[in-house]
């Protein structure tokens, strides 16, 4: 009994000093990555999808282009596209786009951005060079599982899983800087989930955080295919090269 309350002490002990660890260390270097506090205030495209989201995540990063040089990165994004230039550990078929790819250089309102077999977010707004804004709530995971289900893409199971009850918004914004010559690429991601209490406050913890670090591995990914010097043309434009 001792030796298993010992064991018990020792477990407690390290938890707590995770945590401590996160909150002291790691959470305010990960939580304050790409934060501009004018930039978090700044009312955007997308922001009226949700009026009053109980998550909100702001970040920015500036890239050495113009906004035209990093729109079609922006454009292409997607499952079975040119991915989301971050973990995409799910498109195992599909390599993460080094170069601008022209058939997927045409999105419009409606549109659905695939995140994975049977589920995307839907295209809510696009302004060329400027802003786009992509949208998910649990009545169109419900119906595009179904859809995949029907259409072989999933096992039935997938109907019977319970899905919570959420709606979220990311937002992708570009301003240009320095007369135009580069970009200020600003994401915000928004969400309403239900509940309150310590499991919420743990969720909410753990959602921030990964939304953090996905968001810094995906700004910085496109960051550095735009300003890449060698960045490929697009295919008609080196077929006029080539003539």
């Amino acid at each position: 009994m001792r030796v298993l309350r010992a064991l018990g002490v020792a477990l407690l002990s390290a938890v707590v000093a995770a945590g401590t660890a996160y909150f002291l260390v790691v959470r305010p270097k990960v939580r304050s990555w790409g934060v501009d506090p004018a930039e978090a205030e700044l009312p955007i495209p997308g922001d009226e999808l949700l009026p009053e989201p109980s998550h909100t995540e702001t970040r920015g990063i500036t890239i050495d282009a113009p906004p035209a040089k990093v729109w079609p990165w922006l454009v292409q994004m997607g499952y079975e596209r040119g991915g989301w230039y971050s973990y995409d550990s799910l498109d195992t078929r599909h390599p993460v786009a080094d170069r601008i790819m022209p058939e997927f250089q045409e999105l419009k309102a409606g549109d659905i951005l695939p995140y994975g077999p049977g589920s995307g977010f839907r295209v809510e707004t696009v302004e060329p060079e400027r802003a786009l804004v992509l949208y998910m709530d649990t009545e169109l995971a419900r119906s595009q599982a179904q859809a995949a289900v029907a259409e072989g893409k999933l096992p039935a199971a997938v109907t019977e899983t319970s899905y919570p009850e959420m709606a979220a918004s990311w937002a992708f914004l570009l301003q240009p800087e320095a007369g135009g010559s580069k970009t200020r690429l600003i994401e915000r991601f928004r969400a309403v989930t239900p509940g309150a209490g310590p499991a919420q406050f743990v969720l909410s913890e753990l959602m921030g955080t990964g939304l953090v670090l996905m968001g810094r591995k995906q700004m910085l990914g496109i960051k550095e295919r735009v300003e890449r010097e060698d960045q490929p043309l697009l295919e008609a434009e080196s077929t006029l090269v080539s003539a």
